[in-house]
């Protein structure tokens, strides 16, 4: 596989006009805006920089101008290339392709009158990343806020790295006034060499085995599932060096240019503190920034290089913002996402009536239960089991307000449940069940499974029984130990998850046994393990033990030994503290760091 990234270049000593360019800084930070009185300077000279590289676009010259750097299978930047060894960009009729659709499900459609023949004149036998896969690879994710999940996913792993919040809100296009999508954060950024990896296949820096990105796609799954084009902007600082990178991942640039190969145009800057101005990195630098340069500016939302840095401005030391464009439409011909119907969410057009017309009860509709399937606010909200209180998640400029489900259940159980995940080895589970408060005038159960932190399942139903049965019944859990599908909208259907599948059918059917009486039904048969309460001078003595405000049951009802018991109570401080609103990042089942 053969991914192209179209900025860099030329070797350390080759500079081009471009090389030297040097943009005067406030003195006071890397994030301040560019000087008043470089603008008019900058301008005139990318004016004019910009009219050379579309003339020799216009005229089909420029990519016999560019030395490709090549990220390959292994995403490895070739500087071997040249335009004659098969590295050069190949296209149809640049600028006279087919204009794309703007449906989502309808755009996949790429036609390539002519592709490159030179693939194998050099022998090295380089596969390509066609376009069209950033299309089909985005269609793994079904549903636009799964992948908006991927982007808040991406800020949540970047805690570790000083992130204390992502903004997620509407902007206007300069160029047009259309709307686009914002996603920004505070975290650590990108260096020149992260973002080209970011913008790559298959490749993941995030080592920790509690992050929840791992595959090394989800970024340009998510971006293209939103919108044919997404420009990103990061600043990075390490060991006193500060840079900003640029990037652009356009299909519709691809598409129109008739592309066969995916080519990513960069820019990337570093600031120089002696002199306190932003100047091009040698390395990234020379002639070919002028055709990155000349490519972002026709086909970003900005149109002068001066436009493109103000985009850092107020970012600090760190931080990334991705702004999503071209966003798609259903295929009703409406925008995907409801920028409109309410100004502090973002909503999923249609979204409502669907679940109006599933649930004929005002207060199943308007249950969180239901509302998250069009209302990113209140998916957002139960997204996370636990976010450190230093952190925000700010959607459309208001502040999204954890919600703890099981804060919801009345009459709660807390069972332990102890799979065998390989050989003799057994990982512990804890699982919180009960009713909703308002059960059973709501017809919602299910149970909410997530792993590593983050709500894989939401409201699973596990049974489907013709009567009453399991009715109001709804549970909490964090499974690590079985793997999410690629959207992690999911899990893979292993032989660990139908068995989990089983035990969470089992749990349920037994607490509805016990408990249906609670709330009204008739009690079908007793409980072949009695309840013990709080008071009862019993408790701690057979299979049900009441810690807190939560029973604790151990597995086929057994009597709990003492140090099940001692970490039973650990596990019910942790669910008590979250209830009270304390950080509980830290966890024998899932560590994130303090900040």
């Amino acid at each position: 596989m053969r991914f192209t990234d179209f900025i860099d270049l030329s070797s350390d000593d080759e500079v081009g006009e471009m090389g030297t360019k040097a943009i005067k800084q406030e003195p006071d930070s890397g994030a301040k805006a560019i000087k008043q009185e470089q603008d008019s300077v900058q301008s005139t000279r990318q004016d004019s920089v910009e009219n050379r590289s579309l003339s020799a676009l216009n005229a089909g010259q420029y990519v016999e101008n560019i030395s490709s750097s090549v990220l390959n299978a292994g995403c490895i930047l070739d500087r071997g290339g040249s335009p004659t060894d098969g590295s050069s960009l190949s296209s149809a009729s640049p600028g006279c392709s087919v204009p794309l659709r703007r449906q989502f499900w309808k755009a996949g459609d790429y036609d390539i009158k002519q592709s490159s023949k030179t693939l194998f004149q050099s022998g090295k036998n380089h596969l390509r990343v066609h376009p069209k896969f950033l299309h089909s690879n985005a269609t793994s994710h079904k549903w636009a806020f799964g992948a908006i999940a991927e982007l808040l996913d991406n800020a949540i792993d970047e805690i570790q790295n000083g992130a204390t919040f992502i903004i997620v809100d509407k902007i206007s296009i300069p160029r047009d006034g259309s709307p686009a999508l914002l996603i920004q954060d505070d975290g650590g950024g990108m260096d020149p060499d992260t973002m080209r990896r970011c913008m790559s296949f298959g490749f993941s820096e995030k080592k920790s085995k509690y992050a929840i990105g791992q595959y090394g796609n989800g970024f340009k799954t998510s971006t293209m599932r939103l919108g044919a084009d997404v420009i990103v902007f990061s600043r990075h600082k390490n060991d006193r060096i500060l840079t900003q990178s640029i990037g652009l991942l356009s299909f519709t640039f691809l598409r129109q240019m008739g592309y066969d190969r995916i080519v990513v145009p960069m820019v990337d800057y570093e600031f120089n503190p002696s002199t306190e101005t932003l100047e091009i990195l040698p390395r990234y630098g020379g002639e070919h920034l002028t055709s990155n340069l000349s490519i972002l500016l026709q086909w970003s939302p900005y149109t002068t290089e001066a436009e493109l840095l103000s985009q850092f401005n107020g970012m600090g030391d760190h931080g990334t913002k991705v702004v999503i464009y071209n966003l798609w439409f259903n295929d009703d011909g409406d925008m995907e996402l409801d920028f409109e119907a309410d100004p502090e969410d973002i909503l999923i057009t249609g979204g409502q009536k669907k679940v109006r017309y599933r649930h004929s009860k005002i207060m199943n509709e308007q249950h969180i239960a239901n509302r998250f399937h069009y209302s990113l606010r209140v998916y957002s909200s139960i997204l996370y089991l636990r976010i450190p209180q230093s952190f925000r998640i700010i959607l459309r400029g208001r502040v999204v307000v954890h919600h703890i489900i099981a804060n919801d259940l009345k009459f709660p159980e807390c069972i332990i449940y102890r799979p065998q995940i390989g050989g003799n080895i057994e990982t512990e589970i804890l699982t919180t069940i009960g009713f909703l408060k308002d059960a059973p005038r709501v017809n919602i159960h299910g149970f909410n499974v997530y792993h590593k932190n983050r709500l894989i399942l939401p409201f699973w139903r596990v049974v489907h029984n013709s009567d009453s049965r399991g009715r109001g019944v709804v549970g909490i859990l964090e499974a690590n130990f079985i793997e999410p599908t690629h959207d992690k909208q999911d899990f893979e259907k292993t032989s660990l998850f139908q068995k989990l599948e089983s035990r969470l059918k089992q749990m349920t059917n037994e607490y509805w046994a016990v408990n249906c009486g609670l709330i009204g039904y008739v009690q079908i048969r007793q409980s072949p393990v009695p309840v013990i309460t709080r008071d009862s001078p019993q408790s701690g003595t057979h299979g049900l033990r009441t810690v807190g405000n939560c029973q604790i049951s151990s597995r086929n009802g057994l009597p709990i030994k003492r140090k099940d018991h001692d970490h039973m109570v650990e596990h019910e401080r942790i669910k008590s503290r979250a209830r009270s609103g304390e950080n509980v990042i830290d966890t024998s089942q899932n560590r994130l760091p303090q900040v």
